[in-house]
């Protein structure tokens, strides 16, 4: 490589530059498109969606809001923000005389950090579902022993819980609403497979004089295409990242009544952001054009369906699935009935190429250790599977699991070395590749790695 003339090394490949980091990338590829991936925040996204993220946009830098900048030449870039600032309302059929739409943060925590850092003053008290019965790290997760979360670092949190059903005790929350009051009440989840009572939630925060901020991160795309019920009606903040049933890049927008809008924005910018990556922000903006159409809504359908089907085909096995199915694109099992820990389950099913994660359930108290895993459907729907294919899904996580009951006795690192010398693993493994790479390529890929 000739690399003279300074400017010549801006016009090589990264296969040319950086051949090493050019081989990782290729190898992720290749691992993703024969995998199995079950996480449920996980997603394939576009080639057009990946075009944005790669474009000169990644050049331009453009502090505070289309056509109040602190810097020149944002003309274009401004129109870029405006374009996607329409079609976020658009997607979710908002009028722009109430509403008002961010799409700058980097990212669904950012954008719950801004949230609270325009709504909240230090310590004020805060309600969201709690980590172990499916709430989010950014709801304000905390242990008897640390505050774990930054959100419990600086304000208050008194977590709402799930019953012994597996389902939010509204009952107690509403008691417990009624004690603390807080400021600020979060419906939302990471790991919950059941639509939200966002009346009872509004009711709720009317009875106590606090805003309510739905955090629909995980079911973006069922909201907007109308499968669950809509958190626009009740909430006064609406926040979400863009990557998972939405397929879009990975960022955060937040939604807001219009009366909230400077407050929000300027948390945003200048309270926790410097200047918003813009090929991010065009990334959202060709993706939200998507999410608007006819295809993205059976999409979304068929997320929704495989994973009913899936779920079914579990409990068939044998599984418990935490409140016996879903109504969106999740699925928590609890695996300690199999004698199994959710880490020791992630790590049998990963031996075989199947990738899901390890994940709390209402009791438990580690997690690192927890009880569950949880399952999602994005992805491999993307890649086209159907509810017929549920049935072959279930059974590969039954075979990969009933090998691990028979080691599960030993520590999570011996668990990890018998996986990765067994020949019944490594069997499936095979199988996995092959069905997963020969009939559900992931769409572009030798394309996108050229």
């Amino acid at each position: 490589m000739n690399a003279a003339h300074p400017y010549r090394l801006m016009q090589y490949s990264l296969q040319t530059v950086d051949p090493d980091l050019a081989a990782l990338i290729d190898a992720e590829g290749q691992r993703q498109n024969e995998s199995l991936e079950l996480i449920a925040s996980e997603n394939f996204t576009s080639a057009a969606v990946l075009e944005c993220l790669g474009s000169p946009l990644t050049n331009k830098y453009a502090e505070g809001l289309p056509g109040r900048r602190y810097y020149g030449g944002t003309e274009i870039v401004d129109d870029i923000e405006r374009l996607a600032q329409k079609r976020a309302l658009a997607a979710f059929g908002l009028d722009a005389s109430g509403w008002a739409v961010n799409v700058q943060p980097y990212s669904g925590s950012t954008a719950n950090a801004a949230v609270y850092l325009g709504l909240l003053q230090p310590h004020d008290r805060i309600m969201g579902l709690d980590l172990p019965s499916g709430g989010h790290l950014t709801h304000g997760f905390m242990t008897t022993k640390r505050r774990v979360s930054g959100t419990s670092v600086y304000y208050e949190s008194i977590p709402y819980q799930v019953g012994a059903d597996g389902l939010i005790d509204y009952d107690a929350m509403e008691r417990m609403a009624l004690i603390v009051k807080p400021k600020l009440i979060i419906c939302g989840y990471s790991a919950y497979s059941r639509d939200l009572d966002y009346a009872r939630f509004r009711a709720v925060a009317d009875k106590v004089g606090a805003y309510l901020m739905c955090d629909m991160a995980h079911f973006n795309g069922f909201v907007a295409a109308g499968l669950l019920a809509n958190p626009f009606e009740y909430a006064d903040v609406v926040t979400t990242t863009t990557h998972k049933t939405m397929r879009g890049p990975r960022a955060g927008i937040i939604f807001m009544r219009s009366a909230l809008a400077q407050r929000i924005n300027d948390a945003v910018f200048p309270g926790l952001q410097g200047g918003p990556h813009m090929n991010q922000i065009a990334a959202v903006a060709t993706q939200l054009l998507q999410v608007a159409g006819p295809a993205y809504k059976e999409y979304m359908a068929a997320v929704q369906q495989n994973a009913r089907a899936l779920a079914a085909a579990l409990i068939d096995r044998d599984f418990e699935v935490v409140t016996g199915g879903t109504d969106n694109h999740i699925i928590l099992l609890n695996v300690r009935k199999w004698g199994l820990s959710g880490a020791q389950a992630e790590v049998a099913l990963e031996h075989c190429n199947v990738s899901v994660n390890k994940n709390t359930i209402a009791g438990d108290t580690s997690a690192l250790n927890p009880s569950g895993i949880r399952i999602g459907l994005p992805a491999m729907t993307t890649r086209g599977m159907k509810p017929a294919d549920m049935e072959w899904v279930a059974g590969v996580i039954e075979r990969a699991l009933r090998y691990g009951c028979t080691i599960a006795q030993r520590s999570l690192e011996s668990f990890r070395a018998e996986c990765e010398w067994s020949k019944e693993l490594e069997e499936l493994k095979a199988e996995v590749k092959g069905r997963c790479a020969g009939m559900f390529p992931v769409a572009g890929t030798d394309e996108l790695r050229r």
